[in-house]
């Protein structure tokens, strides 16, 4: 996914709507891409498109409206597939985000493969929707979850993780990059470890997706989920991918229309795969238009985007680094562009909001990653995170507004 165009960060930025209106009467700053990336207009364009053209059911019906669908549908599959260096269009299953698919592994393998006294490990760093699903699963299973921890900096133990695994491990479901810090983990080694013990390795995409170079066959990962949002992408889609065989041996999450090859009252045949999972009419709409935002990384390059994304980085840390009482949070090497920190004695709520009558929006609070504040002792941090669209200048004015903030709160 590279690209031999310069970096017009400009030109970029034309193309997303949102990115010209005002808040409180000041230029947006959006610095939130963490929890969702605004849309480029070829996205907002291709809802609007299908539902002006072509609004139909797909894989059901023979009539042009219907063929279409089902053609553009399919499409956004096969760009998934090439997106991720899946083998199989078959291996790409279609949710409603993230946690759809992590719940979707949980319980479609859980209910298969789990058993009592069966161990499950996931790291300090997850997002709820690697914790919960994991937790409901193996309450019902009588299955034990353990916790890989983290140092002050974020980073895993891996020490502490090799001497976790053993032969009652079926399950290590590992953040690839932390939604809260940033911090990017060792997902290569974490997956050779996983599959050295017999057990099998789900990495959780969903910030990494956008940021980093994925090849799941290279990972050699059993499941790989992410969020179509997060990757410039519309809300209400979410990826599953995992390898053929796995996926054939899981029962289905759902049941219904387009999950079933035969049906009578006393029995139901399941269909093939990618069917099989994704019971009812699906989100059509949004799934044609992922094809766009991924089309979008595709078209300017990953490569070039990340360096955008780490010199923005780079020189927001060194910035906020000069606040007086500011730390920030997982300050490390290996991370995507996300930027967590505390300010002693100010509340990160009092500044979001402070900022955000400037025209500035970041995100605070704890992420839907409650364990890892508590693991830092912190009842939530403040995050600004970058995307392709973002630029210096913005920085500046993040900066100028944060100091103009403390005064207040001080």
């Amino acid at each position: 996914m590279a690209s031999t165009l310069p970096y017009d960060v400009q030109s970029i930025r034309s193309e997303f709507p949102i990115l010209q209106r005002k808040v409180k009467g000041k230029s947006l700053v959006y610095f939130d891409n963490a929890a969702t990336a605004q849309k480029p207009k070829q996205v907002i364009d291709a809802i609007t498109h299908y539902y002006s053209h072509y609004n139909a059911n797909i894989h059901r019906g023979l009539h042009t409206l219907a063929d279409e669908a089902t053609a553009a549908f399919e499409a956004s599959r096969a760009a998934v597939q090439a997106f991720i260096g899946a083998k199989q269009h078959e291996e790409i299953i279609f949710t409603k985000g993230t946690t759809e698919s992590i719940n979707l592994v949980s319980n479609a393998w859980g209910n298969v493969f789990l058993e009592a006294g069966d161990e499950i490990i996931i790291s300090s760093l997850e997002h709820h929707a690697n914790i919960v699903p994991w937790q409901m699963i193996a309450e019902r299973k009588g299955a034990v979850i353990r916790v890989i921890p983290i140092d002050a900096d974020g980073r895993l133990d891996m020490e502490a993780y090799k001497k976790m695994l053993s032969s009652k491990t079926k399950m290590v479901s590992v953040v690839h990059a932390s939604n809260a810090l940033g911090v990017i983990n060792p997902i290569e080694q974490i997956i050779q470890l996983a599959h050295q013990h017999g057990a099998l390795a789900l990495v959780d995409g969903a910030q990494s997706a956008v940021h980093l170079d994925i090849d799941v066959q290279s990972l050699d990962c059993d499941f790989f989920v992410f969020s179509g949002h997060k990757t410039y992408g519309p809300t209400g889609v979410g990826i599953l991918y995992g390898k053929r065989h796995i996926l054939e041996s899981m029962q289905p999450y759902q049941g219904g229309g387009e999950m079933i090859k035969e049906v009578s009252f006393e029995k139901s045949t399941y269909n093939e795969l990618p069917f099989k999972f994704e019971a009812g009419t699906p989100n059509i709409a949004d799934v044609i238009a992922l094809q766009f935002g991924i089309d979008f990384i595709s078209r300017i390059g990953k490569a070039a985007i990340r360096q955008h994304e780490a010199e923005l980085l780079a020189y927001a840390s060194s910035k906020l680094r000069l606040v007086e009482g500011l730390k920030i949070r997982g300050d490390v090497e290996e991370k995507v562009s996300v930027v967590s920190f505390t300010i002693e004695g100010v509340h990160p709520q009092d500044l979001a909001i402070l900022l955000d009558n400037q025209g500035i929006a970041v995100r605070t609070g704890h992420h839907c990653a409650q364990p890892l504040m508590n693991c830092l002792g912190v009842v939530g941090t403040t995050r600004a995170s970058f995307a392709a669209y973002n630029t210096i200048e913005e920085i500046d004015i993040l900066i100028e507004a944060l100091n103009k903030s403390l005064k207040m709160l001080k």
